[in-house]
């Protein structure tokens, strides 16, 4: 079965009976008639609910005003100090704040979950298809083996998974 098999990059059954215009050059794929994803089969994705993606190193969750918005009106606090208690102004952009070990600080380590689910932000909503995981079968692969989910649960199609990616750029 080679590179494209289920077991090392997680994509659907269907995949390598899809991929018939594709040749594996190495570790690199080219198309011999047109241009598609690499994932154009879908992806298996389900959340574990494991909180990885909402703890360890530091790292920044994007926030436009309307988020900031919605999240304060979540919390039923002004937004004034919602801003000044949860987020950081990076140059022209709002992130979240983290706790001193990376943690986001939404999440509840005890209960293992996000308190504000419900109205978190966008870049959390279309985790884990961002580019960044999205431009090589190598990238997805790493993606599987750092995010219990990813590669696991339903598939997800082509289509959920371009409008997730367009939703969010980092």
């Amino acid at each position: 079965m080679g590179f494209w098999s289920q077991s090392h990059l997680r994509v659907n059954k269907n995949a390598q009976s899809q991929l018939g215009s594709t040749k594996i050059v190495g570790m690199r794929r080219t198309m011999t008639q047109r241009s598609e994803k690499w994932y154009h089969a879908g992806l298996q994705f389900k959340c574990s609910g494991c909180g990885d993606c909402c703890t360890g190193e530091p790292g920044f969750v994007w926030l436009d005003e309307g988020e900031i918005e919605t999240l304060a009106k979540l919390l039923d606090i002004p937004l004034e100090e919602f801003q000044n208690s949860y987020t950081r102004r990076i140059g022209a952009r709002w992130s979240l704040v983290e706790l001193p070990d990376g943690d986001c600080v939404f999440f509840d380590s005890e209960k293992r979950s996000c308190g504000v689910y419900e109205a978190r932000p966008r870049q959390c909503r279309t985790w884990p298809f961002w580019d960044s995981n999205l431009e090589s079968p190598e990238t997805w692969q790493a993606t599987c083996r750092d995010c219990p989910g990813s590669g696991t649960g339903q598939v997800v199609s082509l289509e959920d998974i371009e409008m997730q990616r367009r939703e969010v750029k980092l």
